[in-house]
């Protein structure tokens, strides 16, 4: 370039020098396309942005429940990434879970996600989202009826591999006599779970049924069971908080019984780390939530099923002293 300007002479240099001011415009504009490509690319391929959409989940969860929040929180990251409104909900009757999801038809939602712990509820006010044409995916539980109540797909754990992973761990750390504390009865996922950890456990395994809204009635039975039976030596709990209680209980007895537990929170993790709890099974419920959104905004968008007709698995994942720092800094910002 410069032997080109060496021979233009001063009264020729203005047009030269414009031609290269709009060369550098042309390489900005081309520099600012690349930058924000893939979301135009994508908005282009899938024919645009589209309006909002708005996707509702309703599941069985109780208040309290630490476990759900971090289905929520993988939900309302893949909310934010899809520009999706994302409206949550829950009753653990499922006659009430039943009604909510009625709401989310009646408000026209552009997809539900479901959970299916009594997928008896369900049948119904499934069949009335299929007429109004509004797709639907199941989370966690109730896998094997997902397809046969019109799900697109479902994500979580196969509960009965979860609770096989746990009855052959509960073998490994020596347990001989355990209970299995179901705090829901008639949830067919904790039932899969306790069902799948006597098919692998070597000792005995009886299920406890606990009220699971009411912590202090869950400590209190399994107090007194652990009084009334000196040979328990293992304690096999279906959720995070209850695995607090019956440490609590175990501390109160002065019992030898080791915990052990399904789910992971911020607090799991620390007692895993001091011992007081032997492992955890972990199902990443944030997967759970962000593969649901995310599988909704993909189908209403672009036509995409994920799973191919079979469930998605999210876990199991066992996590013991071994490995649990490596995953206390997801905890505690609420994301495992």
């Amino acid at each position: 370039m410069k032997g080109v300007f060496a021979r233009t002479s001063a009264k020729g240099r203005a047009p030269v020098r414009r031609l290269a001011v709009l060369a550098a415009a042309g390489l900005l504009a081309l520099g600012a396309c690349s930058s924000s490509g893939g979301k135009k690319g994508e908005e282009k391929a899938t024919g645009g942005a589209g309006p909002r959409l708005k996707i509702a989940m309703v599941t069985h969860s109780a208040p309290g429940d630490t476990f759900w929040d971090i289905v929520q929180k993988g939900a309302k990251a893949a909310a934010a990434k899809d520009n999706v409104q994302f409206l949550y909900s829950a009753d653990p009757d499922g006659g009430k879970q039943a009604q909510l999801v009625q709401t989310a038809i009646d408000q026209k939602v552009d997809g539900i996600i479901v959970t299916l712990a009594k997928p008896d509820a369900m049948k119904d006010v499934l069949a009335r989202a299929t007429a109004a044409k509004i797709p639907v995916v199941s989370i966690n539980s109730g896998a094997e009826d997902s397809a046969k109540l019109g799900a697109l797909a479902h994500f979580g754990q196969d509960e009965s591999i979860a609770g096989e992973a746990a009855g052959t761990e509960l073998a490994k750390i020596g347990v001989k006599k355990a209970l299995c504390v179901v705090h829901e009865q008639g949830n067919v996922g904790l039932e899969s779970r306790c069902a799948g950890a006597k098919k692998t456990f070597s000792g005995q395994l009886q299920n406890l049924y606990v009220q699971g809204s009411d912590m202090p009635q869950v400590k209190s039975s399994i107090t007194a069971k652990l009084q009334s039976d000196k040979d328990i030596d293992g304690i096999l709990t279906l959720g995070a908080p209850f695995a607090a209680t019956a440490v609590d209980s175990v501390k109160e007895t002065g019992s030898k019984a080791k915990v052990a537990t399904f789910d992971l929170n911020k607090d799991l993790i620390a007692s895993i780390k001091s011992g007081d709890i032997q492992f955890a099974v972990d199902q990443q419920p944030y997967l759970q939530g962000y593969e649901a959104v995310d599988e909704l905004w993909l189908y209403r968008t672009n036509g995409n099923v994920l799973g191919g007709g079979r469930p998605v698995l999210t876990g199991p994942a066992i996590v013991t002293k071994d490995n649990a720092a490596s995953l206390e800094g997801f905890a505690v910002r609420g994301t495992r």
